[in-house]
């Protein structure tokens, strides 16, 4: 395991979030549960100074409507830096309509960027894949919480992404606080004519992206397809 870095309790250590838009997806569903982003970044909010929540995820392009797209634009308009790309379909050999959108690299690399600025990463996915990263940001001083489950069979974590992590956070702990109350409506998509704006009003100017944001795209939800990585 990991050794376990000290927490401070400083309400000035600069976090940053990091959550795999389709991983956390299935994970909150695999409990029975949805997310509330509101409260989330509300909570993190509480715990340092929050310097940057990005969310990733996979869309499929030139299509009608996407069941995504609602959540994306909120996300865009409330705090959060959305990063997409996207997906590439095709059919497997059984006939099965397949997705492929990784946004594993998209990730990695953000988080190795902000690596230098950061004293605490939070990566929302259970994903073994990302091992390597949290090892690579633990060797660059920063302290990694992995936050998933294990209270499904099986876990939505990777053995391995737990045991690398210096704190693993069961998301079933993080529910009372984040969950999103059944009888609210989905977060509304915003007016039309207004434009996104990326990042939250606090981020520090080094760190505001100068290069232009990312279509997020008009296909189906990515979150509802069979992804491949």
């Amino acid at each position: 395991m990991a050794p376990q870095m000290e927490r401070t309790g400083s309400n000035n250590e600069k976090i940053a979030l990091f959550i795999d838009g389709a991983n956390l997806y299935a994970t909150a569903k695999s409990l029975g549960f949805d997310i509330d982003y509101k409260r989330l970044l509300r909570e993190f909010h509480t715990r340092g100074y929050l310097m940057r929540a990005f969310y990733y995820t996979a869309v499929i392009e030139d299509q009608e409507y996407s069941s995504i797209r609602p959540l994306i634009d909120w996300l865009d308009y409330n705090g959060y830096t959305v990063v997409t790309k996207a997906t590439k379909e095709f059919v497997d050999q059984t006939g099965r309509r397949k997705v492929k959108g990784n946004m594993d690299i998209e990730l990695a690399v953000d988080a190795m960027e902000l690596a230098g600025h950061i004293d605490h990463m939070v990566l929302f996915s259970g994903d073994g894949d990302f091992r390597s990263l949290v090892e690579a940001m633990q060797r660059r001083g920063v302290r990694v919480t992995v936050v998933s489950t294990i209270s499904t069979q099986p876990p939505m974590v990777a053995d391995e992404l737990r045991r690398q992590a210096d704190v693993f956070l069961d998301i079933v702990e993080l529910q009372p606080k984040i969950g999103r109350d059944p009888s609210e409506r989905a977060p509304r998509e915003p007016r039309e004519g207004r434009e996104p704006r990326h990042g939250s009003s606090h981020t520090p100017q080094f760190l505001q992206r100068s290069t232009a944001p990312q279509r997020a795209g008009a296909g189906a939800g990515a979150h509802d397809d069979d992804f491949e990585d």
